[in-house]
């Protein structure tokens, strides 16, 4: 962690909010979905029944549910080592793993034309784009 006064602490400081807001993020919707399955499980074969998408809903939410708690874990440990050790190596891949998360949510939105979900999606994956493009190795 660079001093406060460095001009490098800024720079960090988004780092580290971008690692915690995709960990924050993921760790929640992923776990979500593991506890609630069969809630979730209902209201996606709902939301995609007039889809493309729905014969594969289980097997979408399960692909997904990996994704995101993976998203969520290596940003949280992303964010442990950038106030350990100031790296940016696993933030940047918890960020990488968050956008790839984000695109395929938008793309079940997409194919499910629900336009307002997926829009709503895109200032979260900005914020995982941030955090990608601000992250050290």
């Amino acid at each position: 962690m660079p001093s406060f006064d460095s001009n490098l602490f800024p720079l960090w400081l988004v780092q580290l909010l971008c690692a915690l807001f995709l960990a924050i993020t993921f760790l929640q919707s992923g776990l979500d979905k593991v506890i609630d399955w069969k809630g979730n499980l209902g209201w996606l074969t709902g939301h995609f029944s007039k889809s493309p998408l729905r014969g594969v809903v289980p097997l979408l939410l399960a692909t997904l549910t990996v994704l995101e708690l993976a998203s969520g874990a290596v940003s949280a440990a992303g964010a442990v080592f950038l106030v350990l050790s100031g790296g940016g190596r696993v933030a940047m891949w918890g960020a990488a793993l968050s956008g790839l998360s984000f695109v395929a949510l938008f793309f079940g939105q997409r194919m499910a034309k629900d336009y307002a979900g997926a829009a709503g999606l895109v200032p979260y994956f900005l914020v995982s784009l941030v955090g990608l493009l601000t992250m050290r190795g």
